[in-house]
């Protein structure tokens, strides 16, 4: 009887520990969908690298970039999947799938592309770690690779975080096309 009470211990407290939320705080489950973007320059150099991964409070979007000029640089989601150099327009503008205004500070903000300004140091490198409430890989009302893709692109400047359509950020000075997998 003992043995058959500690057996039934062990599987509820091995179903506990499966349930509960990994000690990094992420509410993503190892199986969660993810997109992966290389981030580049115009010129082609490599600047780094992005995941985006889908958990139940939003997309956790990680960046980490090198090369970059030391000092404050605008990330965002821009709507659509093409990095096409030198200038990247071809992102076009930030993702908005809810049709707001630009911005943190705008009180008829924010997209969900907004994200907070990344620092990068002395040596040009920077890592940002960002969650978009709401946001999904795909599916649901706000997917984040729907029918044109998105990509992630790192501004010349910081984003002022309230002028509409893009928070005076400057030129594009790196992208990346995020891709599902």
């Amino acid at each position: 009887m003992k043995k058959a009470a500690i057996a039934a211990s062990l599987i509820l407290l091995s179903s506990a520990c499966a349930a509960a939320p990994s000690s990094s705080g992420s509410a993503a489950p190892a199986s969660a969908p993810t997109a992966h973007a290389k981030l580049v320059a115009g010129d082609g150099a490599a600047r780094g690298e992005v995941v985006v991964t889908q958990a139940t409070d939003g997309l956790h979007v990680l960046v980490r970039a090198q090369g970059l000029t030391p000092g404050m640089h605008a990330v965002h989601i821009h709507t659509t999947g093409s990095c096409t150099p030198p200038d990247f327009t071809s992102a076009g503008g930030h993702w908005n799938p809810t049709g707001h205004k630009h911005g943190k500070d705008n009180p008829a903000g924010m997209h969900m592309g907004d994200m907070p300004n990344m620092l990068a140091g002395t040596d040009g490198s920077g890592e940002m770690e960002y969650v978009v409430a709401g946001g999904t890989i795909s599916g649901g009302p706000t997917p984040l690779l729907d029918a044109d893709g998105a990509a992630i692109v790192i501004h010349a400047q910081a984003d002022d975080n309230k002028s509409d359509p893009a928070g005076n950020a400057g030129g594009r000075v790196a992208c990346g096309v995020l891709s599902a997998g």
